[in-house]
């Protein structure tokens, strides 16, 4: 496994992460806690969640993720050797059974942390994350923004203010942004700067061979403002895994089960491409799955890799990418498949 220090933190992570948003829905608690034990074993300190998992999101498993795995953390009892990552909701019409409708003013991040700490049942979270935008705004599938004059925009210093009083109770240690746009971005670490409030550390946004809208815009900031990436659907929801390839939808995947859900995956192009890199997957001897990883993990604005899995097999596939190291020519051939068929998964 590969370590590094997030900048202007304390924080040792690896650059595999676990995502767990699968758990509640597709996978059992017990299927959740094997798979924590499993990644453990393998050296992954790095654990992701939310507040609103289990997805899709529903009323009757909101925050079966989080209970879980705060199942498990009492269970285990070594907390303190684990980076922990939740995120607080954002407004949405999917979301209205979450605080009746989720803000980010002061009354609503106070319900969402107290909640988030108690089904993980520790007293800390060590990265704190907005879920998505406050704002209308293109996230979530829309390449294209859209200004209406009127519309209501975060109070970031209220909001940074707010995240600044949970680090002096020492409930969370760190703030990062989700579904966060360059604009977005900028004006978090704006107020931060003007009013010496937390900074923004990592930003979780889609990144994957079928969605690199990251590189434009973000990934200059990341880099220049050290806001590192935290890369969710690297594998585009799990399409580029060899399960689909040649027209394939097997029973009990995510988009058969969630055939609405999933909907910014849906483009004609999306398949091609997907089809086009697992030809090359197929012809250096490796499967997509591990193709895929192993390019959103060398790009040198990524901070960690935030993998998925419903079953032990898939989860030690993904986590073997830390060790694969692609070629020149092979990131060449994956520049030209982009270049044909760019970002039709955004």
């Amino acid at each position: 496994m590969e370590y590094h220090i997030i900048p202007n933190t304390d924080l040792k992570i690896s650059k595999i992460c676990l995502g767990t948003m699968t758990w509640g829905e597709q996978n059992t608690e017990a299927q959740a806690h094997e798979q924590l034990d499993f990644a453990i074993s393998q050296a992954i300190n790095f654990i992701d969640t939310a507040e609103m998992y289990a997805i899709p999101a529903k009323p009757h498993t909101q925050g079966l993720t989080e209970t879980y795995i705060g199942n498990w953390l009492h269970k285990r009892r070594k907390r303190d050797d684990l980076v922990i990552t939740s995120k607080a909701a954002g407004p949405g019409k999917q979301v209205q059974h979450i605080r009746n409708g989720p803000k980010f003013n002061k009354t609503h991040l106070t319900e969402a942390l107290e909640n988030s700490l108690k089904r993980l049942q520790t007293d800390y979270i060590d990265v704190y994350q907005l879920h998505w935008p406050e704002r209308p705004t293109n996230f979530f599938g829309p390449l294209g923004y859209k200004h209406k004059s009127d519309n209501a925009v975060t109070d970031f210093k209220a909001t940074l203010e707010t995240l600044q009083t949970f680090i002096q109770e020492g409930k969370i240690r760190y703030i990062g942004l989700s579904n966060e746009t360059p604009w977005g971005v900028m004006q978090y670490l704006k107020y931060s700067e003007m009013y010496d409030l937390p900074k923004v550390i990592t930003i979780q946004n889609p990144y994957s061979l079928i969605n690199r809208t990251f590189e434009i815009g973000l990934s200059e900031i990341a880099i220049r403002e050290q806001v590192g990436l935290l890369a969710y659907s690297p594998l585009g929801g799990g399409l580029l895994s060899d399960k689909y390839l040649n027209g394939r939808k097997p029973d009990g995947v995510r988009y058969s089960l969630f055939p609405n859900y999933f909907f910014r995956y849906n483009h004609p192009n999306t398949l091609k491409a997907v089809e086009k890199y697992g030809a090359l997957a197929r012809s250096i001897g490796m499967p997509l799955a591990q193709m895929a990883l192993a390019f959103v993990n060398s790009r040198d604005f990524l901070t960690a890799n935030i993998i998925g899995a419903t079953n032990l097999q898939q989860l030690k596939e993904n986590i073997d990418s830390i060790n694969i190291h692609l070629s020149e020519d092979v990131l060449k051939e994956i520049e030209a498949i982009h270049l044909e068929l760019p970002n039709p998964a955004p």
